[in-house]
């Protein structure tokens, strides 16, 4: 039987996007990950990843997934160093899945849909000799070809690193929102959707290349945090 999104689920997803393409217009729009090198990223921020094919109900791409970075106290990670670490090696088009869950998922769900591709090693371990790596070469490329295509926009939050951080609010209650994982989505992920492969059933049932988060609730308040926030990165003119 087919799921109906709640009424008030697709207001509130419909709100959501309608700020998402403000900053997406005041900033002079989404640039693909591969393209990053040429932009100025605030230090601090919550971003979002759209993927090719991957259509809303209405109009425009969906986002396909939800990150920050440094939650945790004294952490030094910025959203600079966070991007890159998911894009990849700009110069060998390589990467290394195991800095990057996002990465990690990709490769899995690559692999799944193309067992030639894969490698025994590939999300084994947080480190792994030369030797290892240079197996996996192959997937890294095609994993970073895959994450460099997608658009990406980012919102600056420049709060502290911590738990209480005021990104890793809005992050998690956008993954809730977005999530199809225990509630029919508003956007429902393509047929061709590559995350339908993916062996995490948090990514397939969530149409997100997310696991954390994708199985809650979300506080309906933090989109007027979020509509502010937006304005705020608006109002202080482009990061590009």
């Amino acid at each position: 039987m087919n799921r109906t999104a709640a009424p008030g689920r697709a207001e509130d997803t419909a709100r959501f996007y309608r700020a998402l393409r403000r900053l997406e217009d005041g900033v002079g729009g989404a640039p693909a990950l591969s393209r990053l090198d040429s932009v100025k990223l605030p230090a601090r921020g919550v971003y979002f990843f759209f993927e090719p094919g991957e259509s809303r109900s209405g109009a425009g791409l969906r986002v396909v997934r939800i990150g920050t970075h440094a939650l945790k106290r004294g952490g030094r990670t910025t959203l600079s160093m966070r991007l890159r670490w998911h894009r990849g090696t700009a110069r060998t088009g390589g990467g290394n899945h195991r800095g990057s869950i996002f990465r990690l998922l990709v490769g899995a769900a690559l692999t799944a849909r193309d067992p030639a591709l894969g490698v025994a090693s590939w999300g084994h371990g947080s480190s792994a000799p030369p030797e290892v790596r240079s197996r996996e070469t192959g997937l890294e490329r095609r994993v970073s070809r895959v994450i460099g295509a997608m658009p990406v926009l980012w919102l600056a939050v420049e709060d502290p690193p911590g738990p209480e951080s005021l990104r890793g609010y809005v992050e998690r209650n956008a993954i809730a929102l977005l999530s199809g994982y225990a509630h029919a989505p508003v956007d429902a992920p393509s047929e061709s959707w590559l995350g339908r492969h993916c062996p995490r059933e948090k990514v397939r049932r969530s149409g997100l290349w997310n696991q954390r988060h994708v199985d809650e609730g979300y506080d309906r308040a933090f989109l007027s945090k979020f509509e502010e926030l937006v304005d705020e990165h608006i109002g202080k003119g482009s990061d590009r």
